[in-house]
This record gives structure tokens, C-alpha cells and sequence, in this order.
């Protein structure tokens, strides 16, 4: 709360009212120019929050596209496989026939060579401010559409280790994510083994994707699944920046988290 217009108000009504009751006129006089100084601020900074928002959402959605084509190309070349994991996440994501355009640009231009990563994550990142879930987030979505792709080679893993390290996300949280990825058919594993191998590399990956180890307490594991749930709610997720059109992302990580922790309590017989 200000007291200027109060103090400066108390003043002026006592020297020009001679007394007591014009330096209580006064004050009331500076208190309502406090009220409006402090409603002015208030509108500023709601305009300015909202205007940040909106910036971060259209960054958001460019750096989406962009990225996605540079770690398609990042092997030298784009294939047809690649260009349908973009087209499919355009569709996943309900975009609008004028957005879909722009994002298929957008890719475009991300497979140049002088596309700059950096500084297009970089400034994301910086809109983004202390929101480490949204950058993780926008790591799935490239790893995703990666894995959909030609999944991952020498040459992508750079381009995705890279895009981690200016997003500030950790190997540990990287490989967290392709454990769920993979856990839900999102890359090849080996066929030998049969079922039961098969069975016993989904519950590693669900451990994994949970972030804890199978000798981790039934406590943690619990833990771990509640810190995940409420880091990857879609309407937080939202609330900090994620495009709209592009919340059926956070609603498919909240599904494979859930599907790892049921994993997990199914093979330690948890309620």
C-alpha cells in the first residue's frame, strides 16, 4: 500500500487549512490519489502479464515447428516418415488450416542451415522463466515426433541433447521421458525374448518414467507419481504458457504416468 498521496495530502491540507481538520481533508484527498495510483499499477500489470503470455505461447508454437524440422534434419536429410510425424502432430493438435500452414513453414525453415537453434530456444527459455515443466514439455514434444520419425539415430540425439541443455532439462529427465515414450509404443525395441522379457523391459521403463529405481520404497513411488501428476496437469501447463491447441500433449504425458504407476503397483500388488 502507498502512503505518498496520504502523507503529501496531510501536508498540504494542514498548511493550507490551518489545522487538525484540514490536514484530515488533506489526507483523504491523498488517499484517494493513492487508490488511483495503485489501480493504474495494477491495470499495467495485468496488460503486461497478458501480454507475456500471449508472446509465450506464439514462441511456444514457432519453436515447436522449427525445432521439429531441424532434429528431422539433423542426419542430413528429411524423410517421408519425418514429414508424417509433423502432419500427425499438426493433427494431434487440432490445428486450424491457417495454423497448420504456418506450422508446416515453420518446419520448413527449421531444416535450413543457418536455422538458429540457440537463439530460438534461448528465447523461449527465457519467457518461459522458472517454468521447468513447460521446457520439459516442449522436450517431449520433440522427442516424440523424433521417435514417430526415423526414432532416434546418432545425429538426432545431438540435436535433442543440445535443445536439453539450453532448456535446462537433465539427461536424467530426458531419459525419464523416453522410458515413457517407449513404454507406450513409441520406439522399437528388440522382438527376441519373447512375452515375458517384453514384460519385464515395460516395468523397467515404468520405473524409469516414474524417475525412481525398482529398489525405491512403495512410498517413493507413490510420491514420485503425485509430483508427476501435478507437475504435468494440463491446465497448469496452460496456465504457464502451453498453446491450447497443443494441451492434448500434457493430457497424453498425464495418461503414460498414470500407466507407469499402475505398472509399477500392479507387479508390487498396491491398492
Amino acid at each position: 500500500m502507498s502512503w505518498y498521496g496520504k502523507i503529501i495530502g496531510a501536508v498540504l491540507g494542514a498548511i493550507i487549512g490551518r489545522g487538525m481538520l484540514g490536514a484530515i481533508v488533506g489526507m483523504l484527498i491523498g488517499h484517494q490519489f493513492d487508490r488511483r495510483s495503485a489501480s493504474g499499477q495494477s491495470t499495467r500489470s495485468t496488460a503486461g502479464t497478458a501480454a507475456r503470455a500471449a508472446e509465450l505461447r506464439l514462441v511456444f508454437f514457432q519453436a515447436t515447428f522449427q525445432v521439429m524440422g531441424h532434429v528431422a534434419k539433423a542426419d542430413g536429410r528429411v524423410t517421408e516418415q519425418e514429414i508424417d510425424a509433423a502432419r500427425e502432430a499438426m493433427r494431434r493438435f487440432s490445428l486450424t488450416d491457417a495454423d497448420r500452414s504456418r506450422a508446416a513453414d515453420l518446419f520448413t525453415a527449421g531444416k535450413r542451415p543457418d536455422f538458429a537453434l540457440e537463439g530460438a530456444l534461448s528465447r523461449l527459455r527465457v519467457l518461459a522463466g522458472g517454468q521447468p515443466d513447460l521446457c520439459r514439455m516442449f522436450v517431449q514434444i520433440q522427442l516424440e515426433a523424433a521417435l514417430q520419425g526415423n526414432g532416434l539415430n546418432p545425429a538426432s540425439r545431438a540435436a535433442l541433447a543440445r535443445i536439453c541443455s539450453v532448456l535446462g532439462v537433465s539427461a536424467l529427465e530426458f531419459a525419464s521421458l523416453e522410458a515413457m515414450l517407449r513404454m507406450h509404443g513409441g520406439a522399437q525395441r528388440p522382438a527376441a525374448g519373447g512375452a515375458a522379457r517384453s514384460a519385464s523391459a515395460r516395468l523397467t521403463d515404468a520405473y524409469e518414467a516414474l524417475g525412481v529405481s525398482a529398489q525405491a520404497s512403495d512410498a517413493d513411488v507413490t510420491l514420485a507419481y503425485r509430483r508427476l501428476m501435478s507437475q504435468n496437469h494440463p491446465d497448469k501447463l496452460v496456465a504457464q504458457g502451453l498453446p491450447e491447441s497443443m494441451v492434448t500433449a500434457a493430457h497424453e504425458r498425464t495418461q503414460r504416468i498414470l500407466e507407469a504407476y499402475e505398472t509399477v503397483k500392479n507387479h508390487r500388488g498396491l491398492k
